[in-house]
């Protein structure tokens, strides 16, 4: 999963972080990046954070995503932020071309 957000009120946006990590991990989530000062090389970016995720599975992605902990700390998410999300397949061995 890949987002990007700005974030508008750290305030709130600082108590949805609070409680984040310990729901992300009982699904079995895994945090690939965090970047407030990704690197542009094409294009505009103004959002003011990146994030990459990763679940075992599109279940466990759905399980937390839908969850009533994280429903919880979603308000204060969107009270402190304004985000874009979308969901991409890993890729498997013989994915690309030539491995």
């Amino acid at each position: 999963m890949i987002s990007r957000m700005t974030i508008h009120d750290r305030a709130q946006y600082d108590k949805y972080e609070e409680r984040f990590m310990e729901i992300f991990e009982k699904f079995k989530g895994k945090m690939l990046s965090v970047d407030e000062e990704p690197q542009v090389v094409g294009g505009e970016w103004n959002a003011t954070r990146s994030v990459l995720i990763e679940f075992p599975d599109k279940p466990k992605l759905f399980a937390w995503l839908t969850s009533t902990e994280y429903q919880e700390i979603g308000q204060f998410r969107d009270a402190g932020s304004t985000a874009e999300a979308i969901i991409v397949k890993g890729l498997e061995p013989g994915d690309i071309p030539g491995t």
